[in-house]
């Protein structure tokens, strides 16, 4: 199934392009690049980054009512699960294999956040940088994801 809708997409000009883009994001392979795709080329062309990451459920929801005022911020996950699951592994492979990507990750572990609050921090930034990329038509850029100082 998967090679079929790789010749599907490598017949279409401008649904290559995005993969090939999609492609230059460490930790993206050629499955999670298809159901990114899947999940990402149906939304309107006018949203926001704001509106996909609401839409992905990786916007996170305040609890400050009642007696419920100290918890912790923690994800709506009212969105897209499939876009989630496929955001999932890139995010967890791009913290081991792009620096950048690492160095973001890490950068939280410092600040006291859980490893599952990273991965999903990074989910969300990764989310972003999809948006851009797919915006500009340029390839991944780690410097703009995230700077090492």
């Amino acid at each position: 199934m998967q090679q079929h809708v790789l010749e599907l997409v490598e017949n279409n000009d401008e649904l290559s392009q995005v993969l090939e883009l999609l492609l230059s994001i460490a930790g993206v392979g050629k499955t999670s690049a298809i159901y990114i795709m899947g999940e990402i080329l149906i939304l309107p062309k006018d949203m926001t980054v704001k509106q996909w990451v609401a839409h992905a459920g990786l916007d996170p929801r305040e609890f400050t009512s009642g007696t419920s005022v100290n918890k912790q911020p923690r994800l709506t996950k009212a969105g897209n699960r499939h876009l989630r699951c496929a955001l999932f592994m890139p995010a967890l492979s791009a913290t081991r294999h792009d620096i950048n990507v690492k160095a973001f990750y890490n950068h939280l572990l410092d600040k006291g956040k859980k490893k599952m609050q990273g991965i999903c921090a990074v989910m969300r930034k990764l989310l972003h940088a999809i948006y851009g990329i797919l915006k500009t038509g340029q390839p991944f850029d780690g410097n703009k994801f995230y700077v090492i100082s």
